[in-house]
């Protein structure tokens, strides 16, 4: 457990404000762009509407999961791209679905250390463009190809060579280490905690209620920032994951994707596949109040877990909550706001039902009651990745931009933050609301 207090009020880190771009479906509307392209468009939105001095900035983080060789350094180039001055430091992290979650929490840490007073964290992705390569048997003759001296040189790394091994390679979407793609998790999670395929429709049904009534409302719109993509430049401004028009019926005729045929596990019920980026301004309070800002809320403990990727890939928020909640000596009944990252509605509802299993805080918790019940009112209002989408390596700042505006708007102190990841891990924050 990583529990953190700050060493004094003035080094205690605070979210000033937040934006994203609207986030997108593989394919469609950022489907010629870069990470790069993205990251650099946020982060000019996050200067833009901010009004800061990118040349008073210490750090610029951002997450990044699917890397593209040409940048490898995502964050860097994003940064030099939105004119963000040479002299400032940036660095990438990656760590699955969770990684602009450290992102931010790799700022609040420097801000704590007194290393940085303005920090700005964030994440970029691409699924439309994932690098594809050549298998390794071509990519061993291409390696020995730039010793060549002459055409003889060049025939003989050519021999051996089948037209199958020309075919492409796509990346895997399979854990490493157990050859599971996260939907068979997935589906294996629903069935440990008896988390019925008509939950988790219902549940789909609300997330895409939830984020169509809070873009019709305009609630959605304070997050965003326009995109601009050649060659027409028409600004794209709204999430178009969102399905307003998905009804239970539809959602149940879809046929297993994982699992065949017996899995809960669709097409509707999961994440899509999302392009997209997101940014966030970190500052000290002191630095913040200074500059003459009004954070949105202070960014209390946080922790990280990791699990058995082969039975719990997917349950990390079950046994970071607590560890959170503990740490701020707070119950579930404190939390006035909670974002959840949905990435199958099968893991979300399994989420639920540990904390509120004894037999799960007993067994697996070293508790004598469970960590509690979650109202459904409080978590995920604006909808979660299952409608608006998730761009790996963007949505921990989405969730934690939302949780602060959420604070707000709906009149709350504490929020918390929480998602799983890739490889069995999980993260979760706590922030707490500041006044205005």
């Amino acid at each position: 457990m990583a529990a953190h207090t700050p060493h004094s009020p003035d080094r205690t880190p605070v979210l000033v404000d937040g934006c994203r771009l609207p986030f997108q479906r593989a394919g469609t509307g950022y489907a010629d762009l870069m990470a790069y392209d993205m990251g650099r468009m946020a982060l000019k939105g996050l200067l833009a509407r901010t009004g800061l001095d990118p040349a008073t900035l210490d750090r610029v983080i951002m997450g990044c999961v699917i890397q593209d060789v040409q940048t490898s350094n995502v964050a860097r180039e994003s940064a030099l791209g939105a004119s963000i001055p040479n002299h400032v430091p940036a660095f990438t992290v990656t760590m699955a679905c969770i990684s602009s979650n450290q992102a931010v929490t790799s700022g609040m840490d420097l801000i704590r250390g007194g290393i940085a007073d303005a920090v700005i964290a964030g994440g970029t992705e691409t699924m439309s463009d994932p690098p594809v390569r050549f298998r390794k048997s071509v990519r061993k003759r291409l390696f020995k190809a730039q010793k060549a001296k002459g055409p003889g040189d060049y025939l003989e790394l050519l021999k051996g060579l089948g037209p199958s091994d020309l075919l492409p390679e796509a990346p895997s979407i399979a854990e490493f280490s157990t050859g599971e793609v996260m939907g068979e998790s997935a589906d294996k999670l629903a069935a440990m905690f008896g988390v019925s395929r008509e939950a988790q429709d219902e549940y789909t049904l609300r997330t895409h209620q939830k984020a169509a009534a809070a873009q019709s409302d305009g609630r959605m719109d304070k997050e965003l920032v326009p995109a601009t993509v050649p060659p027409s430049f028409d600004p794209i401004t709204t999430d178009n994951v969102v399905r307003p028009d998905t009804s239970l019926e539809k959602l149940s005729g879809l046929s297993p994707v994982f699992v065949k045929p017996y899995g809960t596990v669709t097409a509707g019920n999961s994440s899509a596949l999302t392009d997209g980026a997101s940014a966030t301004l970190l500052m000290s309070q002191a630095r913040a109040e200074a500059d003459g800002y009004t954070p949105k809320a202070a960014l209390r403990q946080y922790t990280y877990v990791a699990q058995d990727p082969g039975r719990e890939l997917l349950l990390g928020p079950a046994y970071a909550i607590p560890q959170v909640l503990h740490a701020a000596g707070l119950s579930l009944n404190d939390i006035d706001v909670i974002e959840l990252h949905e990435a199958f509605s099968g893991q979300v509802l399994a989420v639920l039902e540990a904390l509120r299993s004894k037999t799960f805080a007993a067994t697996h918790l070293n508790r004598g009651e469970p960590v509690g019940n979650v109202d459904m009112d409080r978590l995920n209002a604006r909808g979660g990745s299952v409608s608006l989408g998730h761009p790996f390596g963007a949505t921990g700042a989405r969730l934690v931009t939302t949780a602060a505006n959420r604070l707000h708007e709906e009149d709350g102190r504490f929020a918390l933050v929480a998602a799983c990841a890739a490889g069995g891990q999980g993260h979760a924050l706590l922030l707490e609301r500041l006044e205005g």
